[in-house]
């Protein structure tokens, strides 16, 4: 069982680090009367490259909120600085940030490993690090760490899922699973585990893990494929995913295959791999995919189109990666507007864990944004779905994994 453990001690930690920022909150680096400086780093190069459009799609985001008048009349100014997916690029690039571009605070970096390698610096100088773009299960710790939080399922909920779905449809499976040698991938073992429990060993026959340094993951793929698996947990990015879908469909082997939600675009990773080559495989949403006809008429996805319209023309309109970037940035406008004008670091952070059953337009219906100075999960909930050729297609209800 996954669950958040409440504790008076951590409470006090988060309590005497906003009280610190408090006391310096009038001369707050990056917040001048008419400005809110903030920062972020994304791999717009390198291996997780197609992450990218994410950075791009809230830079323009905040460009659509300063021109319509900005927050408490502050325009907002989103730094995004490339760190290639490598942590030692990570951390030079985000001690620029604080240090020299001097942020009020950080927003959305991506990845598992820079925000690893990142986030010990960052609540040593009590910086927020605010609703990073990784699901790793650690971004929870508000004890140890009270100045980063998440955003997304965590990476460990998700996989429990899948699991306690392999259990009641396909008991007697044999699983194997492909996954990034990194806090990223072994979140999908830890939750997997979770769920099989003392079935764990008898029923995982084969676990493969790859780097992000490597070229390809056809070798994992054949080893997992000897193996005798007939069901595949895939937890790779897109470049990896997309390899993993190709290269199951062309050595003809038929496993019953699930994807990590962080590899669910249709422009990067399904489109690439080839559409029909990934017909059958299961995943996990919590948000709303552009190319599900559903949507068609959605208030909240008419709304994202019509700012991709504005402000990312000529944008791919497949790319889940922009809906994401739209969900969470709307996130981020909630905490400056419940601010009310103090934006201090402490004040931004308290806000930050502060939200109760917010909806936005990128999210399904049901699936709501709760957080607290002892949740620092701010989204709990996912929905299964199933890839036909040509879209997902969701099935079954909300699932709520904390605690399921």
């Amino acid at each position: 069982m996954l669950g958040l453990k409440f504790s008076v001690a951590g409470t006090a930690l988060l309590a005497v680090a906003l009280a610190a920022g408090s006391a310096c909150a009038a001369g707050t680096p990056g917040v001048s009367a008419t400005e809110i400086k903030i920062g972020q780093t994304m791999p717009y190069s390198g291996p997780a490259s197609a992450y990218g459009v994410i950075g791009k799609a809230e830079v323009a985001f905040f460009k659509m909120v300063n021109d319509e008048g900005g927050v408490d009349g502050h325009k907002i100014d989103l730094i995004s600085l490339d760190d290639s997916y490598s942590p030692p690029k990570a951390v030079e690039q985000t001690r620029k940030l604080i240090e020299e571009d001097q942020v009020a605070f950080l927003f959305n970096s991506l990845g598992t490993p820079s925000i690893t390698a990142t986030q010990k610096y960052v609540n040593h100088k009590g910086v927020p690090q605010l609703f990073v773009a990784t699901g790793a299960d650690k971004w929870g710790n508000y004890k140890q760490y009270p100045w980063t939080i998440g955003w997304q399922p965590s990476y460990r909920t998700e996989a429990q899922v899948y699991a306690k779905y392999i259990l009641t449809t396909k008991p007697g499976a044999k699983i194997g699973i492909l996954y990034q040698d990194d806090d990223f991938g072994k979140d999908y073992l830890a939750g997997i585990r979770d769920a099989l429990g003392s079935k764990y060993s008898s029923m995982v026959v084969k676990e493969v893990s790859y780097e992000v340094t490597d070229p390809t993951i056809d070798s994992q793929i054949l080893t997992l494929q000897g193996s005798g698996a007939d069901t595949l947990v895939t937890a790779a990015t897109p470049k990896f995913a997309a390899q993993t879908i190709r290269k199951v469909y062309d050595i003809g082997w038929k496993p019953l295959h699930f994807l990590t939600n962080v590899s669910i675009s249709v422009a990067s990773v399904m489109t690439p791999a080839g559409k029909e080559k990934g017909t059958g495989i299961i995943s996990a949403t919590y948000g709303k995919d552009p190319t599900d006809p559903t949507w068609a008429k959605d208030p909240g996805m008419l709304q994202w189109r019509a700012f991709m319209a504005k402000y990312m023309p000529g944008a791919d309109m497949t790319d889940y990666n922009y809906v994401y970037a739209y969900g969470v940035s709307e996130t981020m406008l909630t905490v400056l507007k419940q601010c009310n004008g103090d934006f201090s670091r402490a004040n931004i952070m308290k806000q930050a864990a502060n939200l109760h059953n917010l909806t936005l337009a990128a999210l399904l219906p049901g699936i709501t944004v709760n957080t607290s100075p002892t949740n620092y999960h701010p989204i709990t909930q996912m929905r299964l779905q199933k890839w036909n050729g040509n879209v997902w297609v969701q099935f079954g209800p909300v699932i709520n994994g904390i605690g399921s």
